[in-house]
């Protein structure tokens, strides 16, 4: 027996249970993708036919190469919506079940509200907050740890761009406290 045969299994609590009910299924997904990418073909198109998509005497217009690659996109897009739905005897494979949009709202829920409170509190503070509160919450990490590794983070973050290379950063009422 090679050591290519040998199988480590590790039991992962905070893994998904594996009876989660389903919450919709790839062929729902594929579905509204293709739907999405068609509307973007479209609203592309329009606004690319509109700044001109022909030839005039110095060469393409500013829309010619854009219309028609929005043209391919619509045309994949119906392509992937038609193979979707004649393939509805097929039995569809469950993209996401109940346990699985867990985890991932767990993790997009918190960035969401990172990008807004970046807009009122800077992206210094929201940053510092975001940090430690994913290492609280979501890694179950010690508070003093959680505090520390965000402010030694967002200290060096704000040393690097802010002082060191003078890149203009979101800042919010902290900053403007300080005199930043």
């Amino acid at each position: 027996m090679s050591n290519t045969d040998l199988e480590i299994i590790v039991d992962d609590p905070t893994a998904p249970e594996p009876d989660s009910p389903a919450v919709c299924s790839s062929r729902t997904v594929e579905i509204i993708v293709c739907l999405l990418l068609l509307a973007l073909a479209v609203t592309l198109g329009i606004d690319n036919y509109s700044t001109g998509i022909s030839w005039d005497s110095t060469g393409p217009q500013p829309g010619y190469f854009p219309f028609y690659l929005s043209v391919i996109l619509g045309g994949a897009s119906l392509y992937g919506l038609v193979v979707t739905m004649l393939a509805r005897a097929v039995p569809s494979d469950t993209f996401v079940t109940r346990a699985q949009l867990r985890r991932v709202l767990l993790v997009f829920v918190p960035t969401a509200l990172f990008c807004l409170a970046m807009q009122y509190l800077g992206l210094y503070v929201a940053s510092f907050v975001l940090i430690a509160g994913f290492m609280r919450f979501v890694g179950r990490i010690a508070w003093w740890k959680s505090l520390l590794t965000a402010f030694i983070f967002t200290a060096i973050m704000f040393a690097t761009f802010d002082i060191a290379f003078d890149v203009i950063m979101p800042k919010g009422p902290l900053e403007a406290a300080f005199g930043r």
